[in-house]
């Protein structure tokens, strides 16, 4: 079993490495999606027309974040002010897993060019800040299971609901099968984007559309998909 096990993952690696460093296809929907999108940096000044390398690097990569996707940018070391309520019955703590790598760009802290070792980067995100106060944005970094569903009432069970994607709540939605992140919502390489540019931006306008939103949210859909109210 522990060869079988590590024969995998030295599988899995090379598929990874493979992804990061040859060009995928313009059709290709991995491409396809990030391309022109508010994700694609290959146009920037600073990323030398790199698309991925921001993100993700195939060698020593910071791995301090469990199930890091190779990751190559600066990460955050600010604290958060997170969401509380009276009537929460999740405990969100300081953002982790992939929302802790979605901040090292998006609480406006770290520069966007630092990357791949750089530390010294001047430019900082701006439309699409949010910040270290967290308490009015939808809560995350906390365990959604099959209990916070039966003690909540208004939730349904992430086990066995399925969520539009082929799977379940679980499988497809949450991080390691159970942590609310903001991958939760959001698809940052944004498969749903056709459109190119104006799939994400108006034109002459810093608002950004939805299209990152794993499922379209016309009617509330996307959070009927968790919530029954």
């Amino acid at each position: 079993m522990k060869k079988f096990t590590n024969k995998f993952y030295f599988i899995t690696m090379l598929v990874l490495i493979a992804y990061l460093i040859y060009p995928l296809p313009e059709d290709n929907p991995v491409k396809g999606g990030i391309k022109n999108s508010h994700h694609d940096f290959s146009g920037a000044s600073w990323s030398n027309g790199e698309m991925c390398l921001p993100c993700h690097i195939p060698h020593n990569a910071n791995v301090t974040v469990p199930d890091s996707p190779l990751w190559n940018h600066e990460l955050s070391t600010a604290p958060y002010d997170v969401y509380t309520s009276s009537t929460l019955n999740s405990f969100p703590g300081q953002p982790s897993g992939k929302s802790k790598l979605c901040l090292s760009c998006h609480d406006g802290t770290v520069a966007i060019e630092n990357h791949s070792g750089n530390t010294n980067g001047t430019r900082y995100i701006a439309g699409g800040k949010i910040g270290t106060n967290l308490m009015d944005d939808h809560p995350i970094s906390f365990i959604y299971d099959s209990d916070l569903a039966s003690r909540d009432g208004g939730l349904y069970d992430p086990s066995t609901t399925m969520s539009g994607l082929g799977g379940t709540i679980a499988k497809d939605l949450l991080d390691q099968g159970r942590n609310l992140e903001c991958s939760t919502c959001h698809d940052v390489h944004v498969a749903r984007n056709t459109q190119g540019c104006s799939g994400c931006h108006f034109v002459h306008g810093m608002t950004t559309r939805t299209l990152s939103l794993r499922i379209d949210n016309a009617g509330s859909a996307f959070c009927l998909t968790c919530h029954k109210k």
